[in-house]
């Protein structure tokens, strides 16, 4: 039986992490679940926000399911030591995983254009998905400090860490419109430069049949929300990634609509974009979508197991139609949405 190491976090990431896990329990009654702390919840708890017990459990699973990481501004963990703040647990853990690869899917779906900021016939439509690289760069390179009134990071990268989270770009687009735009700063930035000869000698040698475009990163931030359909699969590095993904999450509506997969070299760690959102924790009106569909990218990406994925996938589409969370303009708490999701794939709710 597959095993799902789930890690709910802080804030409302126990609410949605246990609406995901319902959802998992009912259309895959096979798998089987182990909860660990992680973040701000882990420190608290066992003084390390990514704790040797969580380590642990994470050699033996197959998939890992995140909730939430972090606290508010005021948090006393943002006074803490950096390796002990919630951030570098989550660091750590993807770190563990080996998972270079996010991939962060941007769809509106049909019928839902009027949640959107953008006008109808832009958002109408709009499929993206952004490919982050997500070891390396200005987040983890050790070439940084603060030296009195002067502080560096250093954003550093190598051919090898180009490439395999290119090839996981190019293989995307192979499932989708065959279009790849690789994000960069060449005209400026020796590690773009780098980046573009990479992955264009990537895909002269392997990937002939994949249209792509290189694109500076200033201009990207400008067209992804005046014309979002203009791309398919958006490849770039940790930095430009983190800002553009969060930049296009916009466009469904809302946060909690966005989920997201890390893949890489074992279980791959698949968890909600949203933050921890602290002033809504313990409410119960948090919105579980965005884990909801992690949980079914989980299913696709993690287990192969993409019919039980899709499944998922029309039933929260439905559930956004009939009974849309506060955020989106609707009633529905945390609870009712869930069901809501249930009822759609065919599950009876008590």
């Amino acid at each position: 039986m597959p095993k799902i190491v789930t890690l709910p976090g802080d804030g409302i990431g126990p609410e949605v992490t246990a609406a995901a896990v319902e959802v998992l329990r009912e259309v895959a009654p096979d798998l089987t679940f182990e909860e660990h702390a992680i973040g701000g919840a882990a420190y608290d708890a066992h003084g390390d926000p990514f704790p040797q017990r969580t380590r642990d459990a994470l050699e033996h699973a197959d998939a890992v399911l995140l909730g939430t990481v972090g606290g508010a501004q005021n948090s006393p963990w943002n006074s803490l030591p950096r390796p002990m703040r919630p951030e570098s647990g989550l660091l750590a853990l993807r770190k563990a995983l080996g998972c270079y690869a996010n991939l962060r899917p941007v769809r509106v779906q049909p019928g839902l254009e009027h949640l959107s900021p953008l006008k109808p016939e832009l958002a109408r439509g709009v499929d993206i998905l952004i490919v982050r690289e997500l070891l390396g760069g200005v987040y983890f390179d050790g070439d940084r400090k603060i030296d009195g009134d002067t502080a560096y990071n250093t954003m550093r990268y190598t051919t090898p860490e180009v490439e395999r989270v290119a090839k996981m770009a190019f293989w995307a687009a192979e499932q989708r419109k065959g279009r790849v735009t690789s994000v960069d700063k060449a005209n400026v930035l020796e590690v773009s430069e780098l980046w573009r000869r990479d992955v264009q000698a990537l895909r002269d040698r392997e990937y002939r049949s994949i249209h792509l475009n290189h694109e500076y990163v200033d201009s990207v931030a400008m067209l992804i929300v005046s014309d979002p359909s203009r791309y398919d699969v958006i490849v770039t590095e940790n930095l430009f990634g983190d800002i553009l993904s969060d930049l296009a999450a916009v466009i469904p509506g809302s946060l909690g609509l966005m989920p997201s997969a890390s893949l890489g070299d074992g279980a791959g760690l698949f968890e909600p974009i949203h933050g921890s959102a602290p002033d809504i924790a313990g409410k119960g009106i948090a919105n579980p979508a965005a884990a909801i569909m992690s949980a079914a990218m989980l299913l696709r990406h993690g287990l192969g197991r993409s019919d039980a994925a899709n499944q998922i996938e029309r039933a929260v589409a439905l559930a956004l139609r009939e009974e849309p969370t506060r955020d989106l303009g609707g009633q529905a708490d945390t609870k009712t949405f869930t069901n809501a999701v249930l009822e759609a794939m065919g599950t009876p709710v008590g």
